[in-house]
C-alpha cells in the first residue's frame, strides 16, 4: 500500500499560487516527493513560465510523524522548513518577502516533501501561499 496523498491547487495566478497538501499514512511515508512542480504552475501572461516560488505563508496541521520538511529541490536538496511532530498553526513571512530557495548546484524551483517518523493513520494537512518567480 502506500500513504494516500492529495495536492490541490486553491488558486493559480500571475503573481501567487495556493495549494493544498494533505497525507493520511499507512506508515510508508514520503521521500523527497515533488510537490510544488512549478512547471506545472500557470504562465505569465506573456507566456513565460514560471521557474521558482518563495513561500509567503503556511498553515498546517501535524497530526504524528516525527517531522514533515518542505525541501527546495537541487541535487542535494535543502530544507526550506520543518513542521513538528503533533503541531499546528500559520507562519507568514511575507514581513521580510517570504523564504527564499537557497538550493545550490542542480536547484530546479521545484518544492519536495519528506515525512520521518510516519505510522499508520499519521496524517497532515499544509496550505502554502507561494510568491511566484520567472525567467
Amino acid at each position: 500500500m502506500a500513504d494516500a496523498v492529495t495536492s490541490t491547487t486553491i488558486s493559480d495566478g500571475t503573481h501567487k499560487a495556493v495549494i493544498q497538501l494533505t497525507n493520511l499514512s499507512d506508515g510508508t511515508g514520503e521521500d523527497a516527493v515533488t510537490k510544488i512542480d512549478v512547471s506545472g504552475l500557470a504562465t505569465r501572461e506573456d507566456g513565460t513560465a514560471c521557474s521558482s516560488v518563495i513561500i509567503e505563508k503556511v498553515s498546517h496541521s501535524i497530526i504524528g510523524f516525527t517531522q514533515v520538511q518542505l525541501l527546495f529541490d537541487a541535487t542535494t536538496d535543502t530544507i526550506a522548513l520543518g513542521l513538528a511532530q503533533d503541531s499546528n498553526g500559520h507562519m507568514d513571512f511575507s514581513e521580510f518577502g517570504g523564504l527564499k530557495n537557497t538550493a545550490g548546484s542542480g536547484k530546479t524551483g521545484d518544492l519536495n516533501l519528506t515525512t520521518i517518523g510516519a505510522s499508520s493513520n499519521d496524517s497532515y494537512v499544509i496550505v502554502l501561499e507561494l510568491l511566484k518567480n520567472y525567467g
